[in-house]
């Protein structure tokens, strides 16, 4: 009499179990059901607005619900992040990260989020190399020669950056810590004016985004020394890369998708899945790629230890550098 009883009860504990999987399965398939939006943390216009709309567009077509973009610019980028952590779980309310979201985790004491723990990743998009370029007065062609020449005239050479904590600034920072060498870091309101300054020689040396170089190193006006990333660039195949020299030293400028923590798991795959097809797409591909990014297709957990490795890599040069917003 006993075993019909005992049977029956897992029979219910399996379905009991299986109810949950089920839910998020259903939830999944049913996803979107209405328009989701994806915050930017910059103005309309600039990579991480494009980036976001190519992306935007490309999950509309495929998911069958609009994708809208929401500029929310300040802060360099902590509004929105701040929002989106602040928003649902349930994923209608997506984030566009990118390389400022781990540094702004050490740089900003007071933040009411914790970038690692509060936001999901979900997908990874483009990486893109900043350029190392030098005003041609100096008398330095490679990253050997740059090393050994600043080490010769300590502080001679200044460094311009989009501003304290830019990406630009703590690549440079990086640069410095890894090598030794000391530039005295000379720190402007945006990339466009350091580099307006690095072409009339009020600073000498420059990390910036190849977009805003290219044009002036093809007129000579600069000298491209090397990209940052631990690969050559597929945009300029020639130059070395730093690490070529100095081994470990990586950055780049990068971009991905984030969710609220506890958006449900099967939200966060379908939506990898459609942005890697993305990625996979030769239009799409080229039309990410054409101002010389790589597409990053990633499964979330490894882009998740990606964003990890980012904050943690920052944090150190921060704190050796004592950088304050």
């Amino acid at each position: 009499m006993k075993l019909p009883h005992r049977r029956q009860f897992l029979h219910l504990a399996a379905a009991a179990v299986a109810v949950p999987a089920i839910s998020r399965t259903a939830r999944a398939q049913t996803y979107p059901s209405r328009p989701v939006r994806i915050v930017v943390g910059f103005a309309a216009g600039g990579g991480a607005d494009i980036t976001a709309r190519l992306i935007g567009q490309w999950l509309s077509e495929r998911l069958g619900q609009q994708f809208v973009i929401e500029n929310r610019p300040g802060a360099v980028g902590n509004l929105a992040t701040e929002a989106v952590v602040n928003a649902p779980p349930d994923g209608y309310t997506l984030l566009l990260m990118n390389a400022a979201n781990a540094i702004n985790a050490a740089l900003y004491d007071k933040l009411s989020f914790n970038f690692i723990r509060d936001v999901a990743p979900v997908a990874s998009i483009t990486r893109e190399p900043l350029v190392m370029a030098l005003h041609p007065s100096v008398p330095v062609k490679t990253v050997s020669e740059l090393i050994a020449y600043a080490k010769a005239n300590p502080s001679k050479l200044s460094m311009g950056s989009g501003g304290n904590g830019s990406t630009s600034h703590v690549a440079g920072e990086f640069f410095k810590m890894m090598t030794g060498v000391n530039m005295v870091h000379v720190p402007y309101r945006s990339h466009g004016l350091a580099f307006a300054d690095l072409i009339g020689g009020q600073v000498q040396v420059a990390f910036g985004g190849m977009t805003a170089s290219s044009e002036y190193i093809k007129t000579g006006k600069l000298r491209l020394l090397a990209v940052t990333t631990a690969t050559r660039s597929e945009a300029l195949p020639d130059i070395p890369t730093i690490s070529d020299i100095v081994p470990g030293y990586e950055t780049s400028n990068w971009f991905g998708i984030g969710a609220p923590r506890n958006t449900p798991v099967g939200i966060i795959e379908r939506l990898n899945r459609e942005t890697n097809a993305g990625l996979a797409d030769p239009t799409l591909k080229a039309r990410l790629t054409d101002t010389g990014a790589t597409v990053d297709a990633r499964l979330p957990t490894d882009f998740g230890k990606f964003m990890s490795e980012e904050a943690e890599k920052w944090a150190k040069v921060i704190r050796a550098a004592n950088i304050k917003p």
